[in-house]
């Protein structure tokens, strides 16, 4: 009989969603604090980057569905200040961030 390996924690829809779900209001949290549109942009930018650490420590000793709902979540958030950036950029024709 051939030995079967069992994953210690298998990808599950719920872990991805409640992943998804803490990502969300962490980011919409941090995302709050900017007054505008360069402290929205720092702010996710940050919020981001404690994420993405936290979902990794997930995939090496945790959950891997709630570290892939909190990295779609977090490079969604980071899509979304990369698109206001770049329009205030494009409205304004100088570089909001400095």
């Amino acid at each position: 009989m051939r030995p079967s390996y069992r994953e210690p924690h298998p990808v599950t829809g719920g872990g991805v969603a409640v992943g998804a779900v803490a990502a969300f209001a962490w980011l919409l949290l941090f995302g709050l604090v900017g007054r505008d549109v360069p402290g929205y942009a720092w702010w996710t930018l940050f919020a981001g980057g404690i994420a993405w650490a936290a979902a990794a420590a997930l995939v090496r000793h945790g959950d891997r569905g709630v570290a892939a709902g909190v990295a779609i979540v977090t490079a969604g958030g980071w899509s979304i200040a990369a698109a206001v950036v770049a329009v205030r950029w494009a409205q304004s024709g100088d570089w909001p961030l400095w």
